[in-house]
């Protein structure tokens, strides 16, 4: 029995994890890198294994640093199994292809401007029919709890992570020669406590592999951090700007509608304000996620049961057509702006940022992780000056960064899920080095390890 770690190592990106047993091969995630552009050119270099040996694929969840690259996984030749939950395939399914569509549209853009002498032509990692591809080896549906026997020698049993809809953490039940192992994957731990999902689950295993984002701080609690945000807005409003939201398609920005809409309910919010999900992967998300109450905790399902939308509210625009989202360039004030991608590396919070983040009268709000190498990490760590389109932008607007609104648990939150494990041994994964040092000076006197990007472990 063997793991090898093939990203996510020392850094937050790429999630890919290489089970071998029994003569079998196993992948967890197949996620894409995201940052600069170095780790952007990471995606297109070989697996550091062969697709066409994987028997199947284990799929987490739907955030594209773990399903990213599968349909680059097929075009180089996997031909097996994807498993996973009923909502990551439907949400993974739209994660693909708007990556696809993207790259596509990206090279259409690059291709009608010269390029220097000697350069590359563009060349992308794959395209609409790849992704489309790609969807026919999704296989088994896995339901949180119930074993599932993949290979012989191999069982998984797939456990709510509570990070976005449809994630799991995966028990993996090995046997080789007479020899028996417990592997528990953590994938994405979320927080406990949560408005929209359950607190993330967490089980008794031989070797545990967890992530640690966060491993060396801790988030604003909550409430505090719902409070600040409201804050945000009202204060933003009354200097006569917009607030803009950089924002992740999945779960983030159907938490943030949840908030305003229970903002605007208890008049923590001004009733004039307007709302625009200026994201079309976001808004097929927040439609996918009406589809699976099975997902919810209990105080979400109840608005459901009774007929109410949680994500619902007066003043909401849905802008999938580019027509409507240029117009709201024409919106000045009293608005906000949820926008993708969430670490600014692309999609139509790039044209927001540059009508806004040079207006003192506006605010631009992180709610999320922003990698090394990100538009996102250069304005929060205090950018005086970004790149937009070719042009300089002097930033004006406040920026603020509200940590209690992560989809990932913080270090305490991982110490507790990681202390219900009862592991002899730890492997930490999707953090950088940092975080990760700091994690494992808290359990010391466990048997911790830190895999680098091609390193093998012996189990």
């Amino acid at each position: 029995m063997k793991l090898s770690f093939q990203g996510a190592d020392r850094d937050v990106t790429g999630s890919c994890h290489l089970v071998e047993c029994a003569g079998r091969r196993i992948l967890v995630d197949c996620g894409m890198f995201q940052g600069g552009r170095e780790l952007a050119e990471d995606n297109s270099e070989p697996f550091g294994f062969d697709p066409a040996a994987i028997d199947v694929v284990l799929l987490t969840h739907a955030h594209l640093d773990h399903c990213g690259r599968l349909p680059l996984l097929v075009k180089r030749g996997f031909h097996g199994e994807v498993v996973t939950t009923a909502a990551t395939r439907e949400l993974a399914r739209l994660v693909m292809l708007d990556s696809a569509h993207l790259q596509e549209e990206e090279a259409r853009y690059r291709s009608r401007h010269a390029r220097p002498p000697g350069a590359k032509a563009n060349e992308i990692l794959y395209g609409l029919l790849d992704a489309l591809n790609s969807l026919d080896y999704f296989g088994r549906v896995a339901v949180y709890g119930k074993p599932l026997d993949l290979v012989p020698g191999v069982r998984v049993t797939f456990v709510d992570a509570g990070h976005i809809l449809g994630s799991a953490s995966l028990l993996l039940e090995l046997e080789e020669q007479g020899a028996r192992r417990r592997v528990f994957f953590s994938g994405d731990i979320g927080n406990a406590g949560r408005p929209l999902l359950r607190d993330p689950v967490s089980v008794a295993t031989d070797v545990v592999v967890m992530e640690t984002t966060y491993g060396d701080r801790r988030h604003k609690p909550l409430p505090a951090s719902v409070e600040e945000f409201y804050r945000v807005v009202t204060e933003t409003f009354h200097r006569g700007g917009n607030v803009i939201i950089p924002t992740f398609a999945l779960e983030r920005a159907q938490e943030l509608l949840y908030f305003l809409r229970d903002g605007l309910e208890q008049t923590h919010v001004p009733a004039s304000m307007k709302v625009f999900l200026d994201s079309p992967m976001a808004i097929s998300a927040t439609e996918i996620f009406e589809h699976h109450p099975e997902c919810y905790n209990a105080q979400v399902g109840s608005f459901f049961k009774s007929g109410r939308d949680p994500f619902g509210l007066p003043g909401l625009q849905f802008t999938r057509e580019r027509a409507d989202s240029m117009a709201i360039n024409s919106v000045t004030s009293g608005a906000v702006i949820m926008a993708g991608s969430g670490m600014c590396t692309g999609g139509r919070v790039r044209h927001h940022l540059r009508h806004n983040i040079g207006r003192a009268e506006a605010s631009v709000l992180f709610v999320g992780y922003a990698a090394k190498g990100t538009l996102a990490r250069q304005i929060i760590d205090g950018a005086r000056n970004v790149r937009l389109f070719g042009d300089e932008i002097p930033v004006r607007a406040r920026i603020y960064t509200i940590g209690g609104f992560s989809a990932h648990a913080d270090q305490a939150e991982l110490l507790a899920w990681h202390a219900k494990t009862n592991a002899s041994t730890t492997i930490l994964v999707h953090g950088e080095e940092q975080a990760m040092k700091a994690f494992a000076a808290q359990i010391a006197g466990a048997h911790v390890l830190m895999p680098e990007t091609n390193q093998t472990i012996e189990l």
